[in-house]
């Protein structure tokens, strides 16, 4: 299997954390792949029409994406637990979904900055943005502690791959402030092994 992947993208960062958490990062060719909405030359289009990543281009031919589609497809084939049964599933899914938010609207508040010459910028756009990755942190913060504090599953890594790319792209906004009980777990959770090693770079 080949997965196609770029060190800072957390999408990318969940797959590789279960690659880790379920031991078949061996398993797996890492290729570097590099690019934005508005260039997409080094991406693996000819696996990924919408070029974009991860992208997870299996032994038999066949391609699968986005981050969800791999992570559940890995997580089966490594006879993980990361993904509970019903009725637990629709919390972990849930929680994923709401930690793939956050990744999406900050990497989109680095896009409009990377993507457009500045006097194109949209600060409005960039402000409308961390508008939903506020609300989705005081979701977390005020109703999902306790999931948090479960098992690991999917929605943990989502939400610690999530909050450990605010740091790396947003730092000087603090999503710590007023969140004591998140800051604290992710303090821990940052201490996974699979979490250390996969620490995002470029």
């Amino acid at each position: 299997m080949k997965l196609f992947h770029a060190a800072a993208s957390p999408f990318v960062r969940k797959v590789v954390v279960l690659l880790h958490e379920t031991g078949q990062l061996s398993d797996v060719e890492i290729v570097d792949a590099a690019g934005t909405p508005v260039n997409s030359a080094n991406m693996p289009t000819t696996y990924n029409p919408l070029g974009k990543i991860p992208t997870l281009a299996l032994s038999d031919g066949k391609t699968l994406f986005d981050s969800r589609v791999i992570c559940r497809f890995l997580n089966d084939r490594g006879n993980g637990k990361l993904y509970p049964d019903a009725p637990e599933l629709w919390a972990t899914l849930t929680l994923e979904a709401l930690g793939d938010g956050i990744m999406d609207a900050a990497v989109l508040m680095v896009y409009e900055r990377r993507c457009r010459p500045e006097e194109m910028v949209i600060t409005e756009w960039i402000d409308g943005q961390w508008v939903k990755i506020v609300r989705a942190l005081d979701a977390v913060e005020n109703d999902w502690m306790d999931q948090l504090a479960g098992p690991l599953d999917m929605g943990q890594i989502a939400i610690g791959c999530a909050l450990a790319y605010l740091d790396f792209r947003h730092g000087e906004r603090d999503w710590r402030a007023g969140r004591q009980n998140l800051a604290v777990w992710e303090a821990e959770f940052a201490k996974r092994e699979s979490m250390v090693v996969t620490v995002p770079v470029g």
